[in-house]
């Protein structure tokens, strides 16, 4: 996928320092460790200028240390610092005007190469195309396979869902809550009948339905045996599947990538699917899976709504491991929810520095389906650090009473907020269940971000850096 700039213009996100204050954040992600090591790592590194080879191998010694902390397979982090090595003492390195970044630029390069290429979903031959869903017990199987069948669903494709996991009584229930939920039909018998003969059944109605892909929710245990890989040999010899899936959970570590390594061995995986990316771990499984197994990461499960889900870009999640944002799946989330046609209009209000109180509701509002505002701002370069400054909770509360203020307001004076006087102002605090207080700080921040709006039409530099530095 290029990187087109007109994207992201069309797609400006309103952000203001004025309008929303945070306090420092406990919730962390996945990488949010190795990512600081690692921004400080190569932040020092720059600081040298010209380097040494001694200086590359002590920064490479503190990458090591880094990747092992993060719970990435040690035989992955010796392969993978021994080819940044390589390239890294080279001559074209060493005497380059901007070192350091070039060992940045390897380092990404590696990474890149070591969490794999990118691997579409084979949907190849007769339809139904079936894809089966395995994993132990807790790895987020069956939510899974409702948030890939909902993906699947809106790019056109006719899923049915089949209740296979009749071992957890509440699973074959949760799939059918969830279908419910997104519309989507779900193949159950309850937990009497054999599990391959639910899936025969399945199968049959789907063609009967003309449904183009079946996803199958299999059995999980606490642990692997020889009982769960035998029936899932039969179900995948009954259904044979176009993929064989493996949902594991992100925040297990090394354990994922034994489990990945054995189900690999006894099933014959063509894809897998992380959970959990959101969760606070060390998220060297993640790393590691793909190089131990050979098997290509498909899918991320990054929240536990429906939606949570996205195609696995290694080099996307590279840039984010290094700190380097990224920008391109900011920009598919806000195509996701936006309408382009708003969009436009919206960027022509700022250039025009038209943009008011109504305008700000929208763009807040839209935001809001895009996810959490500490994941979005994770993925812009710069702002990592930011995010992690970022009370979810916090932010939360002021976006929500921030909304309830300018709803209380009618659109006269959502668009002319200077007709606010005492009385409408009691009447607004009262509506929104807020203080005049309260009310008079929103205006006054608005007016602020009015005049950086104003600064940046006129060209000043300083409007920029008051708009986006936060």
């Amino acid at each position: 996928m290029r990187f087109d700039p007109g994207r992201v213009r069309r797609y400006n996100l309103t952000l203001a320092r004025p309008i929303l204050l945070w306090k420092a954040a406990e919730k962390t992600t996945v990488f949010d460790n190795l990512t600081d090591k690692l921004q400080d790592i190569f932040d020092n590194l720059g600081r040298r200028g010209r380097l040494s080879e001694a200086d590359v191998d002590k920064a490479l010694r503190q990458v090591r240390l880094a990747l092992l902390e993060a719970d990435v397979n040690y035989k992955v982090v010796k392969e993978f610092v021994g080819r940044v090595r390589e390239r890294a003492v080279g001559a074209d390195v060493m005497r380059s005007l901007t070192p350091a970044q070039q060992v940045v630029k390897i380092v990404h390069e590696e990474l890149i190469r070591t969490l794999g290429e990118s691997a579409r979903l084979d949907l190849s031959g007769q339809p139904p195309h079936v894809i089966m869903l395995v994993g132990l017990q807790g790895s987020g199987k069956t939510t899974t396979a409702a948030k890939l069948a909902n993906r699947l669903r809106s790019s056109g494709q006719r899923p049915l869902l089949i209740a296979a996991d009749t071992y957890r009584p509440a699973a074959v229930t949760q799939l059918e809550v969830l279908g419910r939920q997104i519309d989507i039909p779900v193949h159950s018998e309850g937990i009497e009948p054999p599990p391959p003969e639910i899936v025969s059944r399945g199968l049959r109605r789907a063609r009967e339905e003309a449904r183009t892909v079946v996803i199958i929710d299999t059995a999980g245990r606490l642990n692997i045996d020889d009982d769960m890989m035998n029936e899932l040999v039969q179900i995948k010899t009954l259904a044979r599947p176009n993929e064989v899936l493996l949902v594991a959970d992100a925040m297990t570590g090394q354990e994922a990538v034994r489990v990945a390594s054995d189900f690999h061995e006894r099933v014959g995986l063509t894809g897998l699917i992380l959970t959990k990316i959101d969760g606070d771990a060390r998220g060297g499984a993640a790393i590691s899976m793909r190089a131990v197994t050979g098997v290509p990461i498909k899918f991320l499960g990054t929240s536990e709504k429906i939606d949570g889900i996205e195609v696995f870009h290694p080099d996307r999640l590279a840039s984010r491991i290094l700190g380097m944002g990224d920008v391109l799946t900011v920009i598919e989330k806000a195509e996701q929810v936006m309408d382009q046609d708003e969009a436009r209009r919206m960027e022509k209000k700022l250039r025009e520095a038209t943009f008011d109180l109504d305008d700000f509701l929208k763009q807040m509002q839209q935001i809001k389906k895009m996810g959490p505002l500490t994941n979005i701002l994770g993925m812009i370069p710069g702002m990592g650090r930011l995010a992690k400054e970022i009370d979810p909770e916090t932010t939360d509360k002021q976006m929500r009473r921030i909304e309830a203020i300018i709803s209380s307001m009618t659109m006269q004076e959502r668009r002319n907020p200077n007709i606010l006087n005492a009385s409408r102002k009691r009447r607004i605090a009262a509506g929104s269940g807020t203080s005049v207080q309260e009310v008079n700080e929103l205006l006054s921040q608005f007016r602020q971000m009015q005049r950086l709006m104003k600064q940046l039409k006129s060209g000043r530099r300083s409007g920029l850096s008051g708009l986006l530095g936060f």
